[in-house]
């Protein structure tokens, strides 16, 4: 049953646990309103017997301040059984879904924009909050108490039961086949929810380009009608739930009337007494306002199929598995007739195999869309080949933990990424244990002395969010230095010094050749000139190997990379003109 619960709401153990705790409490709660009726029932009994007197009186204080005292007691145990676990519960989710998201593959996201993702470890999250304080307690706890004082009910007169309750199982059965109408609106607010998101992301992040381009206006106006999309949505999800539910609680409201028809007719008939009419016109009417508020809640759970799917699909996705120690010899990197393919069934490498050894510089080179940058993300087990085997020093990549096997890498990308923080901060990501003398050790070597110097803070600068207050030759200076900080035997570069100018890039290349003593060094260059001095060059198209061997070797063949060096060279000639 707890396996059950944790599937079907997204909840943790103890969350499944709590939950059961909180319908337990609520039907509790629920059964110790019904004991004022029963004192009621007793006093309207003696008042029609000769009147209250004398002891009898102290019995109905006493019983008064009993049932106060007993309703105080149930809603404080249901408002801890409910509201405080689910805050403890929510904030366990939030973690249980951002340590999965460390594990799952980064092919995981390719698939998922950030807006997406936020939105589920927040907004999910936050309502799945509410239906575990608020919706599902409550609707169990109704349904229990109910059917406890159904049985009570039948044991007094199983006419008036019947007229009381036939109402319960239609209407409940209105709210419940409207499931598939719900989850389906649900849906499509959601979609309409995410596009509003993205949109907004979009906008932020691409202001400059849209006011340089003068298209902000446009692209307001398109984010205006996603803005409205969603209010349109959330109104029609609105009206199709309260259609089912309004209907519902209508028919509920009709066991009232049959109840009076129904004990009417037995009372003229005198079956009746008029004091058990009288305790069953007082229980309904007591009974049917948590059992309209179940039918509310049931549509509310209908509605967070959606969002507990969301949670589920990053919860439930497959995670990369191996073993916590490292079993290689030496850090040579050997592609053997390896194949990948995306999720869209699109081949991005066919039949890849060559071999990057240690204390040499391979550099991956070749058309845009031809793989350099998968092989790179492959040999560091960002996803799993399809096909074929990677090892690096005879260690097969996906028999090691991810985690592990990055001990090995150290890799710089294409796009950099930094933290709001100062400049040694930033450059320490690479080894946290490491000392500020070796951060800047790192950073020389990467020649950021050479702007870091003239900061007014020097090396404690705080750079802003992504660095935005350094150029992009600076923020990808300082995620060299990371590279260099780690000094890990094997190096990834992606289109290390795209963003460097001549000089600066000359003495990257400088503190590489320092670096790469004894390491292996994979390199993915656009630039012919970047990876001339290479040991190895291997060249990607169409996602095969294509051409592989020295520079010069290459050269003499004539080849896509011979090519390559000559279209380069004759852009280098090209000036502009008037």
């Amino acid at each position: 049953m707890i396996q059950k619960l944790q599937k079907k709401f997204a909840l943790s153990e103890q969350g499944a646990k709590d939950l059961i705790k909180g319908c337990i409490a609520c039907m509790f709660q629920n059964i110790s309103f019904m004991f004022p009726v029963g004192l009621l029932y007793l006093l309207v009994s003696d008042l029609m017997g000769g009147g209250v007197h004398g002891t009898r009186l102290a019995v109905y204080i006493v019983g008064c301040a009993v049932c106060i005292g007993l309703i105080m007691l149930t809603t404080w145990f249901q408002y801890n059984a409910t509201y405080f676990a689910t805050y403890t519960e929510s904030g366990v989710r939030r973690i249980s879904l951002a340590e999965k998201l460390r594990k799952i593959p980064l092919s995981f996201f390719g698939k998922k924009d950030l807006a997406d993702l936020t939105s589920t470890i927040m907004a999910d999250c936050t309502f799945l909050e509410q239906s575990f304080s608020h919706f599902i307690p409550e609707l169990f706890g109704s349904i229990a108490s109910t059917v406890f004082v159904a049985i009570g009910l039948f044991a007094f007169d199983w006419r008036l039961a019947l007229a009381a309750l036939w109402v319960m199982p239609v209407s409940f059965a209105i709210v419940g086949f409207s499931a598939k109408v719900q989850e389906k609106l649900s849906r499509r607010q959601m979609d309409a929810k995410m596009a509003c998101a993205d949109g907004i992301q979009e906008c932020i992040e691409t202001v400059r380009d849209l006011k340089a381009n003068n298209a902000e206006q446009k692209y307001l106006r398109g984010l205006d009608r996603k803005i409205k999309a969603v209010e349109k949505r959330a109104i029609i999800s609105e009206l199709g739930t309260a259609v089912f539910v309004v209907s519902a609680s209508m028919i509920l409201k009709l066991g009232i009337a049959t109840v009076a028809l129904v004990g009417s007719g037995l009372l003229i008939g005198g079956s009746l007494d008029i004091l058990t009419f009288f305790m069953y016109l007082l229980v309904v009417s007591r009974l049917y306002d948590p059992l309209q508020g179940a039918l509310q809640n049931l549509a509310a759970i209908i509605s967070t199929r959606t969002n507990i799917a969301r949670m589920n699909e990053i919860l439930d996705y497959p995670v990369q598995t191996g073993e916590a120690r490292l079993t290689n010899q030496g850090c040579d990197i050997v592609f053997d007739h390896v194949g990948f393919s995306y999720n869209d069934g699109e081949t991005v490498l066919k039949d890849v195999t060559f071999i990057a050894r240690q204390g040499e510089v391979t550099a991956l080179v070749g058309p845009s869309g031809g793989g350099k940058t998968t092989v790179s993300r492959l040999a560091a087990r960002f996803w799993d080949s399809g096909w074929g085997r990677i090892t690096v020093g005879g260690m097969d990549v996906t028999q090691v933990d991810p985690e592990t096997l990055f001990s090995l890498y150290s890799i710089v990308f294409q796009d950099v990424t930094l933290f709001n923080n100062t400049i040694l901060e930033n450059i320490r990501i690479g080894r946290k244990d490491a000392t500020d003398e070796e951060v800047l050790v790192a950073a020389k070597l990467a020649n950021c002395n050479e702007f870091a110097e003239k900061l007014p803070d020097r090396w404690n600068t705080v750079i802003g969010e992504n660095g935005c207050t350094l150029s992009g030759g600076e923020r990808q200076r300082i995620s060299i230095a990371r590279a260099f900080l780690k000094n890990a035997p094997i190096i990834l570069l992606d289109e290390a010094t795209a963003s460097l100018d001549v000089e600066n890039e000359t003495l990257i290349q400088t503190a590489l050749s320092r670096l790469i003593q004894d390491k292996t060094v994979l390199v993915i260059a656009h630039r012919m000139r970047t990876v001339a001095g290479a040991d190895q060059i291997v060249v990607l198209a169409d996602g095969t190997v294509a051409e592989q061997g020295s520079p010069d070797s290459l050269l003499r063949q004539g080849g896509i990379y011979s090519h390559m060096v000559q279209l380069q060279t004759q852009s280098q000639n090209w000036t502009l003109k008037g």
